[in-house]
C-alpha cells in the first residue's frame, strides 16, 4: 500500500505543484511518473533538450559523428530490432507505463543515427528500425493517455518508414493512428484514415497484415456507428487471415493475428454494434488467448462486460468489469481504466 498524504492534502498539494509553490518530492515524482506515464523532464515541464557546447567550428564535431554513422553495421541494426522486440515484450506482459525512459532513449539513439547517416544503404535500415520502434513508442504513449505524445511518435513513425521505403511500416503506423481519432471522438476522420492506411499499403502487403488492417477497420467502423461496413470488413479479414496457429507476421513483426486473436476482434466489433453474437465470440476468444498478451485481456473483459450490457446481464458485466479493472490498473493503462469507468457509468 502507497504511504500518501490525505485526499485533502493531496488537493493542496497538487495546486501548489501546478502552481510553482511547491517541488515534488522524489517520491511523489515516482508514483507520478508511474501514474501519468512520463519522464522525470516532462513532469518537472523541462521540454527542451540540452545544447552541447560548440567546438571552434562544429565542422570536427559533426564529421566524427558521420564518420560512426557510417560504421552502424547490419549486427548493429539487429541490435536495435531485437532491443525493439524486448521493449515490446515487456509491454505486453506488464505495461507501458514503466517503459517511458527506456522507450524514450532507445529512440534517441535511433534517430541519432539516421540523423547522421548520409547514404541510403545505411539509412534505410536504421529508418526501418526507426520506424517499428517510434509505432511501438506510439501505442504505448495512447496506452498512458500521453496523446500529443502517441500522435507525434505516429508522425515520427511514418516519415522513418517513407524513408526506408517500406509499405507495411507506412500501412500499420497510419492504421494505428487512427485509434488517436478515435480515442478524440473524431471516428468518421478515423474511417478515412483507416482507408487511407490500406492504400497505402497497397499490394505489398502481407496476408497477415491484409487481415490486420480490415480488422482495425472493423473495430473503427463500429465506433463510428457503420455497422454494414464493420461486418463486411469482419468478414474481409476472416478471408484474408492465413490459416494455422502462427500468429506473428515474418513479414511485419509487430503483427499478431491468427484465429483467436480475431475471434477477440470480431467479438470486440460485434459487442459495439451491440449483435447478439458478440458474446459467444468473446468467450471462444478467452478460452483460446495467449496468457502473454496481459495488457489485451483487460479489453477483452471490457469487451464482454460491454456486450452483456447490450443484453441486460448486469452482473456478468460487473464481474468482468472487475477483472478489467485490476489488469488495467496492474499494467497502468490509462486508456483501459478509461474504458473501465465509461461502462461502469453505463450498469
Amino acid at each position: 500500500m502507497l504511504d500518501v498524504a490525505s485526499t485533502a492534502s493531496l488537493r493542496v498539494y497538487v495546486s501548489e505543484w501546478e502552481n510553482g509553490r511547491r517541488s515534488i518530492s522524489a517520491r511523489y515524482a515516482k508514483i507520478l511518473r508511474a501514474l501519468l506515464g512520463i519522464t522525470d523532464d516532462e513532469l518537472a515541464g523541462r521540454t527542451e533538450l540540452l545544447v552541447p557546447a560548440a567546438t571552434t567550428d562544429g565542422y570536427d564535431e559533426l564529421m566524427g559523428r558521420i564518420d560512426a554513422a557510417r560504421s552502424i553495421s547490419v549486427t548493429m541494426v539487429s541490435t536495435f530490432m531485437d532491443q525493439t522486440e524486448l521493449l515490446r515484450t515487456v509491454d505486453r506482459q506488464m505495461g507501458a507505463a514503466s517503459l517511458v525512459d527506456q522507450m524514450t532513449a532507445h529512440l534517441a539513439t535511433l534517430e541519432d543515427a539516421l540523423t547522421f547517416a548520409v547514404l541510403p544503404e545505411t539509412r534505410r535500415p536504421v529508418a526501418r528500425a526507426l520506424a517499428g520502434a517510434a509505432t511501438l513508442a506510439a501505442w504505448q504513449a495512447l496506452d498512458v493517455g500521453a496523446i500529443e505524445r502517441a500522435w507525434r511518435h505516429y508522425e515520427l513513425g511514418k516519415r522513418a518508414a517513407q524513408e526506408a521505403e517500406e509499405p507495411m511500416y507506412l500501412a500499420h503506423a497510419t492504421a494505428e493512428q487512427a485509434y488517436v481519432l478515435c480515442d478524440a471522438g473524431r471516428s468518421p476522420m478515423a474511417v478515412q484514415l483507416i482507408h487511407e492506411a490500406q492504400r497505402l499499403g497497397g499490394k505489398a502487403m502481407s496476408p497477415r497484415l491484409t487481415a490486420w488492417l480490415y480488422a482495425a477497420e472493423a473495430e473503427i467502423c463500429a465506433r463510428a456507428g457503420m455497422p454494414d461496413d464493420c461486418k463486411r470488413a469482419l468478414e474481409s479479414a476472416a478471408r484474408s487471415l492465413p490459416s494455422g496457429d502462427e500468429a506473428r507476421d515474418p513479414d511485419m513483426l509487430s503483427i499478431f493475428l491468427n484465429g483467436g486473436h480475431l475471434a477477440r476482434w470480431r467479438g470486440n466489433a460485434l459487442a459495439l454494434i451491440g449483435d447478439e453474437e458478440a458474446v459467444e465470440s468473446l468467450y471462444t476468444a478467452l478460452d483460446t488467448a495467449d496468457p502473454t498478451f496481459i495488457r489485451a485481456s483487460a479489453g477483452m473483459r471490457c469487451d464482454l462486460a460491454q456486450a452483456h450490457i447490450a443484453r441486460g446481464e448486469y452482473d456478468q458485466a460487473h464481474k468482468h468489469l472487475r477483472q478489467a479493472r485490476l489488469i488495467a490498473n496492474r499494467t497502468g493503462s490509462v486508456r483501459q481504466r478509461r474504458r473501465v469507468e465509461q461502462l461502469t457509468q453505463r450498469l
